[in-house]
């Protein structure tokens, strides 16, 4: 027998040993072959690992339900997505009182808001959870929660104090508060902005601070809206600030900032795939980035899409099985009939356009 995670599990596969839930009650019996429905249900009773016949595994066929397919029929991922839309129109309501009525800002229930969503994850990556919901459009409401969230990952990989973990999670939530003051034929335009347009946009770290400013907040909170835009090397907005002038915890949001707003749909373009945000990230990262912030997000995040099937550039799928340390965004892909590393100088033509 051989013990799997339950991303690798795939129908026609043989369960080795019973299966039992955390109180103790048999899940699956020994000998069922699985089936994409036990599959969820054992996503559903949260089993991490299971045990399978070592002689009994079925190759996946390209009609069989990927990572993500299984993810998104399964009860975790109903619960999270219905606890996440919930949460962003309580975020909702609260934003706009704080920009239209100056109301002191509730930290407490946005802490509550971001932890409550990320505990219907129940053991899975957010990250996985969140790339399973791309495909809606963004708004300023949800990029704050999903930054939030990733923020929330970020203090963890970085082991943060319970103190600077609840601020940086705070100053995710609030960082783009100041775009709810940009006109929605700006932020909503689904072409190209005009430079005029685009310096209306780049005003939104100021007003953000300019709102946020009076509450009652952490300072490292209010510097995060003013400076999330800021880039080490200079080459950032409003002020064109360097490393040395710029917030610490903004060089962390401006990383879950850029990260999530690149892979998340718009109203002019699809989500982009993570892994040519990484390769951006691998080729510009160390010069307009924290070096040890993106280097620690870099080597965590590439490893959340491991064993995720993919869709390949020349329109060949695949699963990503193994991360190369020194070309994080080409990883090796197993494909039907063998395997293909894309750091390989003649595979540089191909890239990752999707994940499955």
């Amino acid at each position: 027998m051989k013990l799997l995670s339950i991303r690798d599990l795939i129908p026609g596969m043989q369960v080795g040993m019973d299966i039992y839930n955390m109180q103790n009650q048999l899940v699956v019996p020994k000998g069922t072959v699985l089936t994409s429905n036990i599959i969820n249900r054992l996503y559903d009773y949260s089993i991490r690992y299971v045990r399978i016949s070592e002689n009994e595994t079925a190759p996946e066929s390209i009609s069989s339900p990927s990572y993500g397919e299984r993810l998104k029929s399964s009860r975790t991922f109903q619960e999270f997505k219905q606890e996440f839309i919930s949460n962003v129109y309580v975020i909702r309501d609260e934003f706009n009182d704080v920009v239209t009525k100056n109301t002191p800002i509730n930290v407490d229930k946005l802490l509550e808001k971001t932890a409550a969503t990320f505990s219907k994850a129940d053991g899975t990556n957010v990250f996985d959870m969140l790339h399973n919901m791309r495909e809606y459009d963004d708004s300023t409401y949800v990029h704050s929660l999903n930054v939030s969230l990733i923020c929330s990952v970020l203090a963890k990989w970085l082991n943060l104090s319970k103190e600077d973990s609840d601020t940086l999670v705070l100053a995710g939530m609030l960082h783009d508060l100041g775009k709810l003051t940009i006109p929605d034929s700006i932020i909503k335009k689904p072409g190209k902005l005009t430079a005029e347009e685009f310096e209306v946009i780049k005003t939104h770290p100021v007003k953000g601070y300019e709102i946020l400013e009076s509450q009652t907040l952490p300072e490292a909170v209010k510097y995060a809206a003013l400076m999330h835009h800021e880039r080490c090397d200079g080459s950032g907005y409003p002020y064109g600030l360097k490393y040395n002038k710029i917030d610490r915890f903004a060089r962390l949001i401006s990383i879950a900032d850029v990260y999530d707003a690149m892979t998340s749909a718009r109203v002019y373009r699809g989500p982009i795939s993570p892994f040519s945000v990484v390769d951006i990230f691998e080729k510009e990262g160390l010069q307009k980035y924290d070096p040890e912030y993106i280097l620690v997000f870099l080597e965590h995040i590439v490893n959340t899409y491991l064993n995720n099937r993919v869709l390949l550039s020349d329109g060949r799928k695949g699963e990503v099985v193994l991360i190369n340390k020194l070309a994080l965004s080409r990883p090796l892909i197993q494909l039907a009939n063998g395997f293909l590393d894309l750091s390989k100088p003649e595979n540089k033509h191909i890239t990752i356009e999707k994940i499955l």
